[in-house]
């Protein structure tokens, strides 16, 4: 990842670059893009380009709708402070009941079309702000109707911080007040990127789907890859939720929710190719250099893991010519198989498949 090297405002060290900004006019709040929208910026398959990401922690109402002032009482400098936090904050409106998440774009991609699917590599990403939050709202998270302990929302402020070789972490505090305090590694993703859904009605920022979204995979860090099945001309992709750390899970509701700068590459794999590598894809699939990361999704946990498993099953047999009843049987001795999230409505699990078990096959 990039290192913070102080508060990336809007268009600050960009020069010469394409650069998508998150202007309260080229983001969308709680909602994704939908067919018919019009894009922000059209590329050519293959481009790269630098997009700001907006985390939505500090702008929801629950927080005052006013970032300055609620970070200001956690001791963050009105300079530190996103400006194009405040104008989303100051200038747009969600429904009641819309999702709490920014969304940069719609990017169309020229020439992606149905039956494709759009390929978007995070390439780097790095922090904004030296700060995030991680927030714990009553009726969400894991355990609700447990905690939040209290009658209130708990917005957990948490600064990052180098080591002294170097290396920036989060940090928390053992008790309110406390002296004491834990620390843990960075691992900047996007929790949210995605297409356009072939619908009139933009869908809801917080369940994730075919259409990718808020699928909260932490391994989908600076060199991975999201691919998703395209359902609309131009694929209209988008970008968000940006996270400093997650764990698997996300227990809470949100993991270190904090502002990025990333660097994403979009490419189109074409309906014939997409065939042959991965097979029919009824959910996104996530790549790395070591892994292949087959996706399931559904309200219900149990029936998550088992779109997950023949997802797997189907992916094997694509790529590999693997009979299903042998792919049933390598899964269930050499694959995990994740927990991506179970706060978004839809839960998520992901396998994790190694490529190196495969490399004489191909």
């Amino acid at each position: 990842m990039g290192d913070y090297q102080g508060t990336l405002q809007p268009g600050r060290g960009v020069d010469g670059v394409p650069y998508l900004a998150a202007d309260p006019a080229q983001v969308h709040w709680g909602r994704l893009p939908a067919r018919g929208d019009v894009p922000v910026l059209a590329v050519d398959p293959g481009a790269e380009l630098v997009i700001d990401t907006v985390s939505h922690e500090g702008l929801l109402p629950d927080q005052g709708s006013d970032p300055l002032a609620f970070f200001a009482r956690h001791g963050v400098a009105p300079e530190d402070v996103l400006e194009d936090a405040i104008a989303i904050a100051a200038t747009r409106t969600r429904a009641e009941g819309d999702g709490p998440h920014v969304v940069t774009g719609p990017i169309e991609v020229r020439g992606a079309r149905p039956g494709d699917l759009l390929a978007i590599t995070l390439l780097d990403a790095t922090p904004r702000v030296p700060y995030g939050v991680i927030s714990n709202r009553h009726g969400r998270g894991a355990l609700p109707g447990e905690m939040p302990a209290g009658p209130d929302d708990v917005s957990v402020f948490t600064p990052i911080s180098p080591d002294p070789d170097g290396t920036w972490r989060g940090r928390l505090p053992l008790s309110d007040g406390g002296e004491r305090s834990v620390s843990f590694p960075l691992a900047p993703f996007l929790g949210i990127m995605g297409v356009a859904t072939d619908t009139d009605e933009r869908a809801h920022s917080v369940p994730p789907g075919p259409h990718g979204g808020n699928i909260d995979i932490r391994h989908l860090t600076a060199g991975a890859t999201l691919h998703i099945p395209v359902q609309v001309e131009g694929a209209l992709a988008y970008v968000g939720d940006p996270h400093f750390a997650q764990g698997n899970g996300e227990v809470a509701l949100t993991a270190l929710e904090a502002s990025l700068r990333v660097r994403v590459r979009l490419d189109v794999v074409d309906a014939a190719e997409a065939a042959r590598e991965f097979g029919a894809l009824a959910s996104p699939l996530a790549a790395d250099a070591t892994h292949l990361m087959p996706t399931g999704m559904d309200a219900d946990l149990d029936e998550a893991m088992r779109a997950c498993v023949r997802q797997a099953i189907a992916l094997l047999g694509a790529r590999y010519g693997m009979e299903p009843h042998l792919a049933y049987a390598y899964l269930s001795a050499a694959t995990d198989f994740e927990i991506s999230q179970v706060v978004d409505l839809v839960t998520g699990v992901h396998a994790r498949i190694r490529r190196a078990d495969f490399e004489e096959v191909r």
